[in-house]
């Protein structure tokens, strides 16, 4: 599936993991049952790893500095746990590697994924790029605040509401 990040579309140089296949050389995103098996590579590539939604993300505490990508998953759009997970990741966590979005995702969750900490999306072949780049710029004022590095807007907002 092709990557979107930073609004351009990207080559994808990771391979995935399959279930009972010996773990390929170079870069390879593996789930998380297979996590120590990854670790144990020596030289052999970079390594991330798949979460699913149910996934705690605090089991990767230890791990995390040895990984290069961390993918969260969306099952359906309207399951929201990845967005928790990214969140962790680099509030709680401090995670400062890649993080992927994969799975159901709609474009206009794109900013919100971003304001998150997710810094590429898995985006379904063949998607129109543009759709993508145009959500990308929809919104330019946030009322809450985020991983990045910004000021929420919205102080007048707030002011009037306890008024």
């Amino acid at each position: 599936m092709p990557l979107f990040e930073n609004g351009q579309i990207t080559e994808n140089g990771w391979q995935l993991a399959q279930e009972g296949v010996a773990l390929p050389e170079g870069d390879v995103l593996v789930p998380l049952s297979r996590l120590a098996e990854g670790l144990g590579r020596n030289g052999a590539g970079r390594l991330g790893v798949v979460l699913e939604p149910a996934d705690r993300v605090e089991s990767l505490r230890e791990a995390l500095p040895r990984l290069a990508l961390v993918c969260v998953t969306f099952g359906s759009f309207r399951d929201g746990r990845a967005f928790s997970q990214a969140r962790a990741l680099r509030e709680h966590l401090g995670y400062a590697g890649t993080v992927r979005a994969a799975g159901h995702i709609l474009p206009d969750q794109y900013e919100f994924l971003l304001r998150c900490g997710v810094s590429q999306v898995e985006i379904p072949q063949g998607s129109d790029p543009a759709v993508w780049q145009a959500a990308h710029t929809r919104f330019t004022v946030a009322y809450q605040p985020s991983v990045l590095d910004e000021k929420p807007e919205g102080t007048g907002l707030r002011r009037w509401l306890r008024s």
